[in-house]
This record gives structure tokens, C-alpha cells and sequence, in this order.
């Protein structure tokens, strides 16, 4: 099989996305397939082999058989990139347009699982103009959520501009970073729970991983480098929670897979206090660097990282088959 590789973008998680594509070229080669990797540069433009790519609608990719689009952030993991495959009228791994773009905006993601009943902890969305014409408004709203509570911009990953806030004090500065990232920011209450997480594969019957939790070493919060530097995070796997729960982790892990509409791959991450479990947020696209979640729990499952990445590419060749029989 004949796969291209997309790595890189124009999010501010560039870096990352380089060295999950590095990482997903290696599986992808040890499972026997050819690799052409293509980097997409922070300006947005498309390189192979050093050289600008052209794109052509409804003329493929490099003569590629399938796409793994290895993007993490805007403009790689929010729909775009997918629609733009989508007109090549090429297969591709992950997610398709809507389910990518609604994942990746974490308060129509949990606006979705609230109008469905799913548990979550309690939120708010604040958006730059409104924060800009009544600050003291945005500050009334936001004091039923307690302390502390983290913001966050509503589309980003990686923990990129994310703050924890104790105090009304603090929340201009950290309402202010986020607004950096994005014009919508997401404020929620802190959970007392672990943080735990859970790999999800396949299209219509998703199989699920068994649960991780993420036990820090040194860090306050799961931030940015906590997750990407080694040693920062343990990944305790199956996660040091009640049978109850756990059961229930893999239970809402499938179910939030199939609500949103997600192919291929997702990870669903979770609260986990006691028995109560609650949903986080599911990332259409997560990391395969070799601190990254997603694929040390398959690993841990049983399923090795080249026939992982064999798999993800052959639900991606059986959704385009289905799609294109649909609309024939």
C-alpha cells in the first residue's frame, strides 16, 4: 500500500505534529507499506521531498492509496485538511469533517453531550468581544463554577494556552492567553477525580483499550510538558480505578465515539471520581510521539504499534469505499 504521511501545519502544535508523523512513518513502513511523507510548513504550504506540492480536486494524492493526516490543532485536526481530502477524493485516516470540526471545539463538544445527558464537569464558554465589553459580567458567570477551575481556548490541543485559576484575580491573565489562541475560550470547574483515558478504534462496532491513568510526576496539571516531556507523566495501565468504573470508562468511551461521529481512531479522556465517571473531551487525532497516550494503551491491549497503524489505514480505505458507494 501506497501512503502519504501529513505532518506538520500551521497550529501552534507543529512541533508535535512533526514528530507524531515521524513516529507513524516508522509503524507504517514496519508493516510492510510504502512512506511519502509531506510536510505542511507553518505558512500552509505542502512540500515532499523538499519540492511545493500542487493540488489538483478529484486527482488524489501522489498517486497514494490512503492519507494518514498525523495534524494535531487548527487547520490540521478541526476539518479542514479533511475536507480538502475530501475533495481529492483520496482515503484517509480519522475522522471526517464534522465529527473533526465538533470534537475539536471543546464547548460545542460539550454543549452535544450535555443536550444528551452525558456527565461532564460544569462549564462556560466566554467569548473575546463579550469578555472585552463587560468583564465584570464574564466574572459574575463564571463564580458558580468554583475554585479552581481551568481556561482554556475552545480549539486548541496539547494543553497549548491553558491555565489553572484559583482566584477572580488571576482570570484576566488567563482569560487573555487563551484569547491569544483562539477568539472562544472554555472555563471548567476543576474535577477532585484522576484523569484517566481511553483509546478507541474501528468504524461501525468500535473496539476500546483498556483505561489509562495519568499519574504526574512534579506537575500541578496535565499540561504541555507534562504530556511531552519523558519521565513527567506515568501511564498506569489498566488504570487504578473500580471495576465499576471501569466498565463504564470503556461504556461512554464508545458510546462518545459513535454520538460525534468519529472513524478510525479517538481517544476519549475522563474524570474518574469513585464510580462517577465523566467525559473530558475525545481527540479525532491524538498524538504518536513516544510519550503519547493512544498508542501505549493499544500496546497495552495487545495490539502493536505497526499493525495499529495497519489497521487505522484499512478502516480508512473501508470508509471511503462505503462513502463513495453511497453518493454514487
Amino acid at each position: 500500500m501506497r501512503v502519504v504521511v501529513l505532518g506538520g501545519g500551521r497550529s501552534s502544535e507543529h512541533q508535535v505534529s512533526l514528530k507524531s508523523a515521524a513516529a507513524v512513518a516508522e509503524g507504517i513502513a514496519a508493516a510492510g507499506h510504502e512512506v511519502i511523507e509531506i510536510t505542511l510548513d507553518r505558512d500552509g504550504a505542502w512540500c515532499s521531498a523538499g519540492e511545493p506540492l500542487a493540488l489538483t480536486p478529484g486527482q488524489g494524492l501522489l498517486d497514494a492509496d490512503v492519507v494518514f493526516p498525523v495534524l494535531h490543532g487548527t487547520f490540521g485536526e478541526d476539518g479542514t485538511v479533511q475536507g480538502l481530502l475530501e475533495l481529492l477524493d483520496v482515503p484517509y485516516v480519522g475522522a471526517g469533517v464534522l465529527a473533526s470540526a465538533l470534537c475539536m471545539d471543546k464547548v460545542l463538544f460539550k454543549d452535544l453531550l450535555a443536550a444528551a445527558g452525558v456527565p461532564q464537569v460544569a462549564y462556560a464558554a466566554v467569548r473575546r468581544h463579550e469578555f472585552s465589553d463587560d468583564p465584570d459580567r464574564v466574572y459574575a458567570k463564571l463564580a458558580v463554577l468554583g475554585w479552581p477551575v481551568f481556561v482554556k481556548p475552545a480549539r486548541a490541543g496539547s494543553s497549548v494556552g491553558i491555565g489553572k485559576v484559583t482566584r477572580t484575580s488571576q482570570l484576566r491573565e488567563a482569560l487573555d492567553t487563551a484569547f491569544a489562541h483562539d477568539v472562544v475560550a472554555i472555563v471548567e470547574a476543576a474535577s477532585t477525580g484522576s484523569e484517566v483515558e481511553c483509546s478507541v478504534l474501528g468504524l461501525d462496532c468500535p473496539e476500546v483499550s483498556l483505561p489509562g491513568e495519568i499519574k504526574l510526576s512534579g506537575a500541578d496539571w496535565y499540561d504541555y510538558e507534562a504530556k511531552y516531556t519523558p519521565g513527567a507523566m506515568e501511564l498506569v495501565v489498566p488504570a487504578r480505578v473500580s471495576e465499576k468504573a471501569a466498565a463504564e470508562i470503556r461504556r461512554l468511551a464508545a458510546e462518545t465515539f459513535a454520538r460525534v461521529g468519529c472513524a478510525g481512531l479517538g481517544r476519549v479522556d475522563f474524570f474518574v471520581e469513585g464510580d462517577s465517571v465523566l467525559v473530558n473531551e475525545l481527540n479525532t487525532m491524538p498524538g504518536f510521539t513516544l510519550t503519547s497516550v493512544y498508542p501505549k494503551l493499544w500496546d497495552a491491549t495487545g495490539l502493536p504499534f505497526p499493525q495499529l497503524c495497519d489497521r487505522l489505514l484499512n478502516y480508512a480505505l473501508e470508509r471511503h469505499r462505503r462513502e463513495r458507494a453511497a453518493h454514487a
